[in-house]
């Protein structure tokens, strides 16, 4: 196989992870936060993984404007050049596209590649190898996505079908596979049935492909959005961004690029896979962050500082974050995430629910979200 040429990375840095509330908040999303105790934040994290493949000065963001000025805080090395901020969320075709379009205009058609600002990656060197793979099959036209090769069946992700091998320039790719189908979260019999079959990755939304490839594809498949997306594009480096930003954005269609590009490429035969086992985790809810972090004496992970007594608590997570003690009594695997404005204790098997919460609190309690 060819020899990859680097990428333009979009890392779409959205969403306020309420799944982590009220760790996560609105104000302050998990992206901007270290939620693994290694002094780095997620956004700096994949910032720091993406250094390695992606051009000089070819790492962008896009993120809400109330974001834009922490995002520039955080990475000083980005440059305002590469940053996007979008006046209100459009979910991530738009970010994707705008970016994409930005750097056609800048540099040609070039290879883009778009990351997630919240995910964590323990296997650098496999990451990269990927991502290599990846550029040199979206090189050859396709859209390429990373998939996880999955450790157990989980209900939590969406599911990527691989079929044949793809050949690019003549020669079967290193692990690419034709993309059969994405499939929606499923049920744990059918994760399991998955699993089987050993045809199936875990979709972890990151898509690699040229920006001319892109851009043409949205065309087809959704025309008032590209040429809305086209509009700004054009004016982003000159005096009319502001003014046509703030007329388009809004009008712009809310739709992910799973729906926009992914399944309906899919289906013509246009999309590849590459498999990888990179050691990845969205860190989607208290579990998977329990997960990320190393048990203490008493088998209790503590993210942060301050004093947290544990007897007979194995597996608990405590988030101190006031200064006064948390103390746990014969509570295994429960949760703690203490605020200075809002406490809550769950437990890990109760993770998934914490969203449920945030969408319970009433206008009387919006400053917590």
């Amino acid at each position: 196989m060819p020899h990859a040429e680097p990428l333009h990375a979009i890392v779409p840095a959205g969403g306020a992870g309420t799944r982590l509330w009220p760790l996560s908040r609105r104000g302050a999303p998990k992206f901007l936060l270290d939620l693994t105790g290694s002094g780095r934040t997620l956004l700096q994290q994949t910032f720091d993984r993406l250094a390695p493949v992606a051009s000089a000065g070819g790492i962008a963001v896009v993120t809400g404007s109330a974001h834009a000025p922490a995002v520039l805080e955080q990475l000083g090395n980005l440059g305002e050049e590469n940053l996007f901020a979008e006046p209100s969320p459009r979910d991530s075709m738009a970010a994707i596209a705008l970016a994409a379009a930005v750097a056609r205009r800048r540099h040609g058609d070039v290879v883009v590649g778009s990351f997630a600002a919240d995910h964590v990656i323990t296997d650098q060197d496999a990451f990269e190898a990927a991502v290599r793979e990846a550029v040199a099959v979206a090189r050859a036209g396709y859209v390429v996505t990373i998939g996880i090769e999955a450790d157990h069946p989980s209900t939590a992700f969406g599911y990527v079908r691989a079929g044949d091998p793809v050949e690019v320039d003549g020669a079967v790719a290193d692990s690419a596979r034709h993309v059969l189908g994405f499939t929606e979260k499923p049920d744990a019999d059918t994760a399991a049935a998955y699993l089987a079959t050993g045809q199936y990755r875990w979709n972890a939304g990151m898509f690699v492909v040229r920006a001319d490839v892109l851009l043409d594809h949205l065309c087809a498949q959704r025309p008032e959005l590209a040429s809305g997306i086209a509009e700004i594009a054009d004016a982003w480096d000159g005096p009319a961004r502001d003014e046509v930003l703030a007329r388009v954005w809004p009008t712009l269609e809310k739709v992910a690029i799973d729906h926009a590009i992914a399944e309906p490429v899919a289906a013509q035969g246009g999309v590849a896979v590459v498999p990888a086992a990179m050691g990845w985790d969205d860190v989607g809810d208290f579990e998977n962050l329990a997960g990320l972090l190393q048990e203490d004496q008493s088998g209790v992970r503590v993210l942060g500082d301050g004093d947290v007594l544990a007897t007979d608590a194995a597996g608990a997570l405590v988030v101190p974050g006031t200064g006064r003690t948390v103390t746990l009594l014969g509570v295994p695997d429960v949760v703690v995430v203490d605020t200075p404005d809002a406490l809550l204790v769950t437990t890990r098997e109760h993770a998934q629910r914490v969203k449920n919460v945030v969408g319970s609190l009433g206008p009387s309690r919006d400053h917590l979200r």
